[in-house]
């Protein structure tokens, strides 16, 4: 990639970034999203006790939003115009975590006019894989360049 076309996906993968801190719903969620390269995201986030169900585990809400955002991001980088909406998203639980760091990590699949695939697993503070998910996801009407958060 030539070094132009290399800093303007830079700056798109920076704008990224700033949007997902701009989301109102991410002030409930310890997190911070890193665009690690063209197709791939990295959420790291904390599980705390205050997204624990009544057995005293994270719930499952915490998994799907960290699985589909950590999807949604890396297809994401693939568009640089219009912001992508999940239309589907399937969600595989292997392990309950009760406490502590996790990353999500999303990488693109498939895809790259109208609708994009792209798949995240969970790891926890000792690497072991807690959830796996594969999401569709579809281009919207919505410019990027309308979105305040996006600061592109």
């Amino acid at each position: 990639m030539d070094t132009e076309a290399s800093s303007g996906a830079e700056r798109h993968w920076r704008a990224l970034e700033s949007l997902y801190r701009s989301a109102p719903v991410n002030a409930q969620f310890e997190s911070a999203l890193d665009i690690t390269g063209n197709g791939t995201s990295r959420i790291t986030f904390d599980v705390t006790e205050q997204v624990f169900h009544a057995a005293g585990a994270a719930h499952g809400t915490i998994y799907f939003k960290m699985l589909d955002d950590a999807a949604f991001y890396a297809a994401n980088t693939l568009v640089t115009d219009r912001f992508l909406l999940t239309t589907s998203f399937n969600l595989h639980f292997t392990k309950p975590v009760r406490e502590g760091k996790v990353v999500a990590e999303g990488r693109w699949v498939s895809g790259r006019r109208r609708v994009f695939v792209a798949e995240s697993r969970l790891v926890d503070a000792e690497g072991d894989e807690i959830g796996r998910g594969t999401g569709t996801f579809m281009k919207s009407r919505i410019p990027l360049s309308s979105l305040a958060g996006y600061a592109g």
